[in-house]
């Protein structure tokens, strides 16, 4: 039986692809090329809602949040548009004109259908690696927010919270209430 051989591509590759100028929703995971669906409402509102609380953040201490399609290149193969992100006052990651580089020091993911696994796997593994300092997954359906925090080298989970909880985000520095994200 032949089995497929998946092609790994690199960001030099990648930006050449007619798809790459064609599309707002692609990403480059982990040397495959990804071509996301555009979001569902809820989706957007939650974005939005998540958008809102790091810009208030970031007018009271420093830093900048952005949200998708923003390119975020981690690496040769990891070229991501997540849909939030929060970088510090005095975050290593780069802006630059068209993109940004390096890790973000938050980055939100909330789930979608056609996103969900490499949300949980390959962008997981991706942002621990490349030093990602706190990863929340958001999960629509069952208004879940999982937080995730750099414990030296490696994520440990601060928790899962629902409608009903707030926790302290330790990249902001604040409580977040996690109700106010899932306002509809």
């Amino acid at each position: 039986m032949a089995v497929p051989v998946k092609l790994r591509i690199a960001a030099a590759a990648y930006y050449q692809l007619p798809d790459y100028a064609q599309y707002d929703l692609i990403q480059l995971i982990d040397g495959e090329v990804v071509i996301s669906v555009p979001p569902i409402p809820k989706h957007q509102a939650i974005v939005g809602e998540i958008l809102f609380l790091l810009m208030t953040v970031a007018k009271k201490k420093g830093g900048r949040a952005f949200t998708a399609p923003v390119e975020v290149v981690l690496d040769e193969y990891n070229i991501y548009e997540p849909d939030v992100l929060y970088l510090t006052s005095q975050t290593s990651c780069q802006v630059e004109e068209k993109r940004l580089v390096g890790a973000p020091d938050l980055v939100v993911e909330v789930l979608a259908p056609s996103t969900a696994k490499f949300d949980r796997q390959e962008k997981y593994q991706a942002y621990e690696a490349t030093g990602v300092f706190e990863y929340w997954i958001v999960d629509p359906v069952h208004d879940v927010l999982e937080v995730w925090v750099r414990d030296a080298q490696h994520f440990a989970r601060q928790g899962a919270y629902d409608k009903a909880d707030s926790f302290v985000s330790q990249t902001l520095g604040e409580t977040v209430k996690v109700g106010a994200l899932f306002a509809e």
